[in-house]
């Protein structure tokens, strides 16, 4: 790790050059932030399982169509990834009122929505990721509406597609954020789904208790957060080959 070349470093992951062109490698951190980094913590052993999670989802969504940047995890905390050119958009599909959502409309915590929401963000810290219409998309030229078309299928897809598979193990998909990227193709672009999908970018409640078992639990000093996300990665049939990450909580 220390020779390879680091191209970008976010809050939650690290990118360094890949072994061919057009290759990443993607290394999940164990920090977590919150409130635009204004709450940070490193939380043992969630990078690896978030690293896992998100293989085992980005796999299952490449094998329905529904094409993304991951091609294989490498080891406990990487993964080769296609570059892409981020789309400086965070795309929110909700299905259940919780977090800004809830609190924008006055809407209490919990209430199922009359159809899937979904909301486009502007990627920009310093702004704090301003909600934006398509209308700003297009007129900054962020995205073209072809893309814009895209996404929103895509979304669509991910959304029928995460919330079986988490319905199946008896946990409820609220919301989540995905992020999108240009591959290239000659003259023309496409754009795929990119970043990572884990208890990091999704709200998931225990159906049967509303437990949380995602990053509400550290935004809201819920305590146990790993051991939340470890619950995830078991429901989903992925502990066994994975090794024991750490002993109790995070209070």
């Amino acid at each position: 790790m220390t020779r390879r070349k680091k191209i970008y470093e976010g809050k939650a992951k690290i990118l360094y050059e890949g072994p061919e062109p057009g290759t990443l490698i993607q290394y999940f951190k164990d920090d977590a932030t919150a409130f635009n980094a204004q709450k940070k913590a490193v939380l043992e052993g969630k990078g690896v399982i978030n690293n896992r999670i998100s293989e085992y989802v980005m796999t299952r969504l490449n094998a329905i169509g529904v094409q993304n940047h991951f091609i294989k995890r490498l080891n406990l905390r990487e993964q080769l990834i296609k570059e892409v050119e981020i789309v400086p958009l965070e795309v929110v599909c909700r299905n259940v009122a919780a977090g800004s959502l809830a609190t924008r409309f006055g809407l209490p915590e919990g209430q199922q929505l009359p159809r899937s929401i979904i909301e486009f963000y502007y990627k920009n810290d310093k702004l704090g990721d301003p909600l934006v219409t398509e209308e700003h998309i297009t007129a900054f030229n962020w995205a073209q509406t072809q893309e814009i078309d895209d996404m929103l299928a895509m979304t669509l897809r991910v959304n029928d597609f995460l919330s079986g598979m988490f319905g199946a193990v008896g946990i409820t998909l609220v919301d989540f954020k995905i992020e999108f990227g240009r591959v290239f193709e000659g003259d023309f672009s496409r754009v795929i789904l990119a970043d990572e999908i884990s208890p990091d970018s999704c709200r998931l409640w225990d159906t049967a208790t509303n437990e949380k078992l995602d990053k509400d639990r550290f935004r809201r000093d819920l305590g146990n957060v790993i051991e939340s996300y470890t619950e995830v990665a078991k429901r989903l049939g992925i502990m066994k080959d994975m090794p024991r990450v750490i002993e109790g909580g995070v209070g």
